[in-house]
């Protein structure tokens, strides 16, 4: 694994250098290779700042080009292209050498992943633990700290590779969960988290409450009162936002409609007039886009109308 991930970083710094030549042309294979594999994404964001830094570390080193007596700027040579891009692959070779462990130690150590509504993103981590973010989430990561997460805001589900010696970490507001050889699926709610189990275990607070959640269980965090609530779910459902199934239990329409904007990408309210009613069940999205929520409208009792700034629920028999 080690070894593919720096070869994945290697390609990733020759890429990035290589965008930086005036007359690249390889922007179809690039966004090809960024597309091949989750990893590609992060390593080319890191490539990029990695080379950034090295330009700036650069700048400041090189000594001040001395100008004509008459003050007539230096005639600068012309750089032949073949030149550049074998300089560049060397330059690549030499920083892989030389630099890049440094600069990726360098980096900041926590740093953030974030998801635009209606975007979702896979983060492959070194042990290939998966951590697929919804739309509409902020995660935070550390790498100092390899098997923890912080869900700031949104949604994810994490599969992860158990290591009983070692295991990963995720902490949400007040509330840490602690793996056991595990698949869930954790859901930051305005001031409450929902953290539902698919396979292993998840344990709750370990130093306070120790509440252990199995699979085809689900417990919902109160930031407030700290109260936990346990109850049933079905396997199936954890995670189904992944299929665009979106599983509700007693949930109350802005929290749906949350739901519905972090899968859709639709800035998405809820009329006041019926902000206190309440639904259980399964809505199926099919597609991604407006006409999804037109189609799932109904079976919550309501309409979606269009508005300046987004769309609103409303109830099926409001006046437009």
């Amino acid at each position: 694994m080690t070894n593919s991930n720096e070869h994945i970083r290697q390609e990733a710094l020759e890429w990035a250098l290589a965008t930086q030549e005036t007359d690249f042309a390889g922007w179809a294979a690039l966004t090809e290779w960024l597309e091949a594999d989750a990893r590609h994404g992060a390593a080319y964001d890191e490539a990029l700042a990695a080379g950034n830094w090295m330009a700036e570390l650069v700048a400041t080193a090189a000594p001040a080009q001395v100008r004509a007596a008459n003050d007539q700027p230096l005639a600068q040579p012309r750089r032949n292209t073949a030149w550049r891009r074998r300089g560049y692959i060397a330059m690549a070779a030499a920083l892989l050498a030389v630099l890049l462990i440094p600069v990726w130690q360098m980096r900041p150590q926590p740093y953030d992943i974030s998801t635009r509504p209606g975007e979702t993103r896979t983060i492959v981590l070194d042990d290939d633990s998966r951590i697929l973010l919804n739309g509409n989430s902020r995660l935070a990561l550390d790498r100092a700290r390899p098997r923890f997460a912080r869900l700031d805001d949104g949604e994810a589900m994490f599969e992860i590779r158990h290591d009983e010696a070692d295991p990963f970490v995720v902490e949400s507001g007040d509330a840490r969960l602690v793996d056991a050889g595990t698949a869930f699926n954790v859901m930051r709610n305005g001031a409450a988290l929902d953290v539902a189990v698919s396979e292993g275990a998840v344990i709750v607070n370990p130093d306070r409450e120790a509440v252990r959640l199995q699979p085809g269980r689900k417990a919902r965090i109160d930031d407030a009162s700290g109260r936990i609530t346990v109850s049933q779910v079905a396997v199936a459902e954890v995670g189904g936002w992944r299929s665009g199934q979106l599983s509700f239990a007693d949930a109350s329409l802005t929290e749906i409609a949350a739901a519905l904007e972090r899968t859709l990408g639709t800035p998405l309210t809820v009329s006041p007039a019926i902000v206190h009613r309440r639904f259980s069940g399964v809505l199926q999205v099919q597609d991604r886009d407006e006409k999804a929520l037109l189609a799932v409208a109904p079976v919550l009792g309501t309409r979606a109308v269009k508005r300046p700034n987004g769309w609103e629920l409303v109830a099926s028999d409001a006046q437009p």
